[in-house]
């Protein structure tokens, strides 16, 4: 039990051509085309729903696999509200954590462990920490607060057959890295890429977008990977039967169906 509690709790490098720098107009523009960065993955839609494959790896190539379905939803004022139930593996399944995302404000986060029938919040400090063991952050599934971090335009370059800005990311705010660099579409202004750095100015940790689909006029990441390059270990995210605008009540986002999810949505 104490092992699930905590498992609760706790790159190949793409060609690039074309480089060029950026024009002042660009450089001025970083926050503007974060935060159109952060819309397009983070938020496309009114509501979205979507069943999710996650795959641990380790260096040795052992895997483990996470089911679960993503229901998330916009609300006024720039807040959204998650709620990811696990379907598999058995000792897992039941587990929710949903999340209230603010714009300019520690979000706040509860995880459901079925076996326990115990609620218990996440801690804003905690939202660094490993997302079920895998190599993404519990921030790096609902998004950062852009304003958490100061922007800057390094240059636009060709990544693969897309162009894209190249945008540095400094944190003035707690954060698990000391830099990141971020490849972002021109046109669909989707993260591509994006590098983060240590304090000692090392490289970590890199993910990609490694399939965009349009899904209902909206390009969507599909598939994602997050790679910690210290350890070999990395975290592969398909994204399947994706659909937006489905029209999720607001009664899915509560502490009572924590314990009662909703099972309509969840098939």
């Amino acid at each position: 039990m104490k092992t699930l509690i905590a498992f609760c709790t706790t790159l190949p490098l793409i060609l690039m051509t074309t480089v060029g720098q950026p024009s002042a107009a660009v450089a001025s523009d970083a926050m503007e085309i974060i935060q159109k960065s952060q819309a397009a993955f983070f938020e496309a839609g009114q509501d979205l729903k979507a069943r999710i494959k996650m795959t641990l790896m380790t260096r040795e190539g052992q895997q483990r696999l996470r089911e679960l379905t993503m229901l998330r939803k916009n609300f006024p004022a720039g807040e959204q509200k998650y709620f990811l139930y696990f379907h598999s593996p058995a000792d897992v399944s039941g587990t929710i954590f949903m999340v209230y995302k603010y714009p300019v404000k520690d979000d706040d986060r509860w995880l459901f462990i079925p076996a326990l029938n115990l609620v218990q919040r996440v801690a804003a400090r905690d939202s660094r920490s490993s997302f079920v063991g895998s190599d993404f952050s519990y921030e790096d599934v609902s998004g950062r607060d852009v304003e958490a971090d100061i922007h800057q335009v390094l240059r636009t370059e060709a990544l693969g057959s897309r162009q894209t800005v190249v945008i540095e990311s400094v944190p003035t705010r707690e954060a698990d890295y000391a830099k990141k660099v971020s490849w972002i579409d021109q046109v669909t202004f989707l993260p591509l890429k994006e590098e983060y750095y240590d304090v000692q100015g090392a490289l970590y940790k890199v993910f990609t977008a490694d399939e965009i689909r349009d899904v209902q006029g909206l390009p969507t990441a599909t598939k994602r990977t997050m790679t910690n390059v210290k350890t070999g270990h990395k975290t592969d995210v398909v994204l399947d039967a994706v659909a937006y605008n489905v029209g999720l009540g607001d009664e899915i986002f509560t502490e009572r169906a924590l314990r009662r999810p909703p099972e309509k949505w969840l098939k």
